[in-house]
């Protein structure tokens, strides 16, 4: 079984969620399976596994439209592709597509890392649900990454394929902490600064939180630091730490009280289910996909609430409310796995080869 699976969208110095997704389903599939990654930059090969690979024109490209004819020429049992926007025209296999979340319809901003031509046609795209039922209904079986955002592709009927679920998973052979040991007063945020993130909360959330540290991890802009900085409360301990390492992000979600976000939309949440892996309890938004991903392990708030952030954060003091919680996050992350995930990839790819591809 030979399977085509698009890492296009690999970052080159760090992983994003997306990024993270594809190299981790690859690696995951490689055993099992015949697999050959396309790429579109050598940069790429750092974040991605050791297993063979095509390279061909960045999927930002105008080239985009006609880069069935290339992937022809791997003679593919079926191509997977981490995104919902893969040329299409002219191929000759199976094609599974993916879509990992609705957020951009009620969150229109874009990345700021896509080209401006590209944020425009985003925002536009994300006006309307045709152009999405377009893209998605050119593939032979639709994937997503879990039940939440599965439930939204139905309620707004975006697809006449069969749906199915690829699911997310923590990284694997990380040795969770101890619950017995008690955690320092930190906690980590870790994702972007987009509005819908709402990181303005938890800052003002730590006006509560005295003694208590807030790390934003992630990389941040000039800019949005700006406007985030004059919302530290006084006295406040908020550490801007402009992007870290994934040793450094394990170190730190290794001695922290909990994780914490306050996001208004998410497709997955993949920060809840690594720190939980490691043994560390999650502070998060009362949302469907938190609840899902989170289940009876995680702490619950309204998202709008910094009182109510507090007052969560202040519960997992209890040394024995922390040990419980930090036990019930490794069982609840343990539900989820990349072995899965490649497993079912497999059986798609299985049914598939029985049949021709729509063209």
């Amino acid at each position: 079984m030979k399977i085509v699976i698009d890492a296009r969208f690999t970052r080159f110095d760090h992983h994003d969620g997306i990024s993270r997704y594809g190299a981790s389903l690859i690696a995951a599939v490689a055993p099992l399976a015949d697999v050959t990654m396309l790429i579109s930059d050598d940069r790429q090969l750092a974040l991605l596994p050791d297993v063979p690979y095509a390279k061909i024109s960045s999927p930002l490209s105008p080239r985009e439209l006609f880069v069935a004819r290339r992937v022809n020429g791997l003679s593919p049992d079926m191509v997977f592709c981490p995104m919902q926007t893969m040329g299409s025209w002219g191929r000759k296999y199976p094609l599974v597509l993916t879509l990992h979340d609705l957020i951009y319809y009620e969150h229109p901003a874009p990345p700021g890392f896509l080209p401006a031509p590209v944020r425009l046609l985003w925002r536009l795209y994300h006006k309307a649900y045709w152009p999405q039922r377009l893209l998605l209904n050119r593939a032979d079986v639709v994937t997503t990454i879990s039940t939440t955002t599965e439930s939204l592709m139905r309620q707004h009927r975006l697809t006449r394929r069969p749906v199915r679920i690829i699911g997310n998973a923590p990284q694997d052979q990380r040795a969770p902490r101890s619950p017995s040991v008690p955690p320092e007063k930190a906690l980590i945020y870790m994702g972007s600064f987009m509005p819908y993130k709402n990181v303005e909360t938890l800052i003002r959330g730590m006006a509560g939180l005295d003694g208590f540290s807030l790390h934003l991890l992630s990389r941040i802009t000039d800019q949005r630091r700006a406007e985030l900085e004059p919302l530290v409360p006084a006295g406040a301990q908020v550490i801007f730490h402009n992007g870290v390492s994934d040793a450094e992000y394990d170190e730190l979600l290794l001695r922290a009280t909990a994780l914490v976000t306050l996001s208004k939309a998410e497709g997955y949440g993949l920060p809840l289910v690594e720190a939980m892996s490691l043994g560390t309890p999650v502070v998060v938004s009362d949302t469907p996909i938190f609840k899902e991903v989170g289940g009876d392990a995680a702490s619950y708030v309204a998202a709008d609430s910094p009182a109510g952030f507090a007052a969560a954060v202040l519960a997992l003091a209890d040394p024995e409310i922390w040990s419980q919680r930090s036990t019930e996050s490794v069982l609840q992350a343990a539900k989820f796995s990349w072995d899965t995930s490649a497993r079912e990839l497999l059986e798609i790819a299985e049914e598939l080869s029985t049949r021709r591809p729509r063209l």
